[in-house]
């Protein structure tokens, strides 16, 4: 059977630097199952960037680079990227160029991408795969320092995340859950329809002669070439799609050039990786790090786990009071593996993460569960436990963390808001897998940070967080804050400063709650 005909195409106006990482990402993607040329419009004004696009060749492709003809600057800084109306009326002409060269010369796809991305190797082929007209890969960027990160895909007019009917009338706090919704779903491997897309998509041949551009639509004001790439193809009837199994990573600015080697590194562990599992059978382990915990939660939180796991791996971290023997006797029966810190890691977490790690998967585990002492599943997850761990589908569980801040309420507001995302506790162990961590001192995650690549799924069932349920819990956690990270490098200053709040706003839990 003939391999299929894929067009690489790119208007290129950037830096060396980011642009020689782009370059090499492309000349890696795999080519098992397509054909790729490439094409790029060199709209440089640095000579450096220009030579790099001379200088790149690939064996078996050919590549096209069209010199730019067209006025206008595009300024980007370490704050944001600032395009005018003519920036973007050029950039639409050399797109529209490009289709003009894949229509011509029968290419089966057109892939656009912008030249600040670092692809997955298997990207093209698998888009190629979900057989959609117009499909885009998602990447997350900080478009503005104030601004968390937000995908390059959005559902209505320029940038609007919040899924809604025609003349749905809704209310500010309705519109915040929604866009939250939408955007952990974004967070799970997936194939979603979206209204608007860009910069890293995969165009059928059916849908460039059906006449999808980027020309202006002189009714509109709307703003962005994209945009109007998506417009037309809406009136056509072609939908639009957006895949999250393999995202791309963004060089949005020169700092993030650091974090070029650690994508890189991931990607080649995974197209090297052959996933493995069991059909059933699947056993779970609960990995812990506990520090005087016997007049906490630790009591009620292994009474809550104990009918329900097949083995612990708990590390003490130079408790002082009785909690390595309460262990013990709520576990008695259960295979349990107890380390003893003689002094706290806690200072230094990213070093305490790993050894709890090494010690877990000397166990050789199924599926780890990755519980803090003050954590508590909720007990009808596990009326559910045993077909999850035997789904084949899946090599990770993701749960909202809600933060009680008594016995019956949890807190809710800008800073509060940890049940809003869905975050891992529950994952397949892959012995063959190559994992790395966040190397950072606090915060550095439980899992390492490679494990994006896996599987996963979101769970109904929730996750209650005592460890601030107290009065004496929140003054203790400020102070060790502001001794840890005094600089709120790690964390967030405001969120920090806002423990101590006298009057938060609290929500009532509800048993079976799933908003």
């Amino acid at each position: 059977m003939n391999k299929k005909r894929v067009l690489v195409g790119s208007p290129v106006y950037q830096k060396p630097e980011i642009l020689d990482a782009f370059l090499n990402s492309l000349k890696n993607l795999n080519r098992n199952n397509i054909d790729i040329d490439y094409m790029f419009v060199d709209d440089n004004k640095d000579e450096k960037s220009s030579k790099l696009l001379e200088e790149f060749k690939r064996e078996e492709s050919k590549v096209i680079i069209m010199l730019g003809t067209e006025q206008g600057v595009y300024l980007c800084n370490e704050e944001s990227h600032y395009w005018d109306d003519n920036l973007m009326l050029k950039v639409a002409n050399y797109k529209n160029s490009i289709i003009d060269y894949a229509i011509e010369n029968n290419y089966d796809y057109l892939f656009f991408v912008d030249s600040d991305l670092i692809l997955h190797p298997d990207l093209i082929e698998h888009l190629k795969v979900a057989n959609k007209d117009i499909v885009s890969e998602i990447f997350w960027s900080q478009w503005h320092k104030d601004r968390p990160l937000e995908p390059n895909v959005w559902l209505f007019d320029e940038y609007d995340l919040v899924p809604k009917r025609l003349g749905e009338n809704l209310s500010e706090k309705e519109m915040e859950l929604r866009e939250i919704e939408f955007l952990n779903k974004l967070r799970i491997p997936g194939l979603y329809e979206v209204g608007g897309l860009g910069a890293c998509t995969l165009i059928s041949r059916a849908a460039l002669v059906e006449g999808v551009n980027f020309k202006p639509i002189k009714n509109l004001t709307i703003h962005g070439e994209d945009r109007f790439f998506c417009i037309r193809a809406a009136v056509l009837g072609l939908d639009l799609f957006v895949d999250t199994h393999y995202p791309a990573y963004h060089i949005y600015r020169e700092e993030d050039l650091e974090g070029v080697k650690d994508y890189v590194n991931v990607c080649e562990v995974d197209c090297n990786f052959v996933r493995k599992h069991k059909e059933n059978g699947n056993k779970i382990t609960l990995s812990m790090i506990v520090k005087n915990e016997e007049g906490r939660y630790l009591r009620q939180m292994l009474n809550s786990l104990k009918e329900h796991i097949d083995e612990a791996v708990i590390i003490d971290d130079a408790s002082s009071d009785n909690t390595v023997n309460m262990c013990k006797e709520i576990l008695k029966g259960i295979p349990l593996h107890i380390i003893q810190n003689e002094k706290s890691m806690f200072g230094n977490e990213i070093n305490l993460r790993k050894k709890q790690w090494d010690e877990t998967i000397k166990t050789n585990p199924d599926w780890i569960l990755n519980l803090d002492a003050d954590e508590i599943l909720e007990e009808s997850f596990w009326n559910n436990a045993q077909k999850l761990i035997n789904d084949q589908n899946y090599d990770f569980y993701c749960f909202r963390l809600y933060d009680m801040w008594n016995a019956t309420d949890y807190r809710e507001d800008k800073y509060w808001n940890s049940h809003s995302v869905y975050r891992p506790f529950l994952m397949r162990y892959q012995p063959d897998f190559k994992y790395t961590w966040k190397e950072t001192s606090q915060h550095c995650g439980r899992f390492p940070i490679n494990t994006f690549f896996f599987s996963k799924a979101t769970s109904k069932f929730r996750v209650k967080h005592l460890g601030w349920a107290t009065q004496e819990d929140r003054i203790e956690k400020f102070k060790r804050y502001e001794l840890l990270d005094p600089n709120a490098i790690y964390g967030i200053k405001e969120q920090y400063d806002s423990i101590m709040d006298t009057n938060p706003n609290l929500i009532k839990w509800e048993a079976g709650e799933t908003r």
